[in-house]
């Protein structure tokens, strides 16, 4: 039985320039069970890296309801945000966002030490988290000691180590080659597999046919929703 794990209806959010507004969502809704896997996609100005933000409780929409994992975070406070961001989803970036001056392990026990967790847990599951991703050989080794991929995986890493029901990632592969994008997403399949819900933000077709489902956008409202059935034949 499919469980609605994200919930948006009629979100709208404007920014204003002085005192002209400008709409960049305009009413979207809908709905995403526990454990899909969706790509969002739409050209620039089309307002989804805005609608990834509200997603993920970095930005709070203008108007409208979203109901995240039974709480209604839409009017939340900042700090209510902070906690939900921190127990509810695992944020993977282009730009990797690891602190440089930080070890593999020390990057991926980050979450861990905002959570109250003590250290000789967070190491124990900073060190499973990259060993999972393949870097249990790396854990010492800082970003610039590592290639872009083994970057992408410390990130990966780090946005799973909390056990977030949901992993929201941005162009999670818009600075890595052919070759590296391809093992980046097969992590990101076995991670659906093991039952995350995964919200990819992509431009790219290739990267989008990995997901089950793909939303796109246009102009602050959704184009389509379709569910790729390629997938589910690539997928064995």
């Amino acid at each position: 039985m499919s469980q609605t794990v994200i919930l948006l209806d009629q979100i709208r959010k404007s920014y204003f320039i002085g005192k002209n507004e400008l709409p960049v969502l305009k009413g979207v809704s809908l709905n995403i069970n526990r454990n899909e896997y969706v790509a969002l996609m739409g050209p620039s100005g089309s307002g989804k890296s805005t609608l990834m933000n509200i997603l993920g409780c970095l930005d709070t929409p203008t108007s409208g309801k979203y109901v995240l994992s039974g709480h209604d975070v839409s009017s939340m406070e900042d700090n209510e945000l902070a906690r939900i961001r921190n127990q509810e989803i695992g944020f993977v970036f282009q730009q990797f966002n690891l602190m440089p001056r930080l070890s593999a392990l020390e990057n991926v026990a980050v979450p861990l030490i905002y959570g109250g967790v003590g250290k000789k847990e967070r190491e124990d599951k900073a060190r499973a988290m990259l060993e999972k991703v393949g870097l249990g050989d790396r854990y010492k080794h800082k970003p610039n000691e590592l290639s872009g991929g083994q970057c992408q995986r410390v990130a990966i890493a780090r946005a799973l180590v909390n056990d977030p029901s949901i992993i929201l990632a941005d162009e999670p592969t818009g600075n890595l080659d052919t070759k590296t994008s391809i093992e980046i997403m097969d992590i990101f399949s076995k991670i659906h597999a093991s039952g995350n819900t995964v919200i990819l933000v992509t431009h790219e077709e290739d990267i989008a046919a990995h997901a089950r489902r793909i939303i796109r956008l246009r102009d602050g409202v959704i184009e389509s929703d379709k569910m790729n059935a390629v997938k589910e034949v690539l997928a064995h």
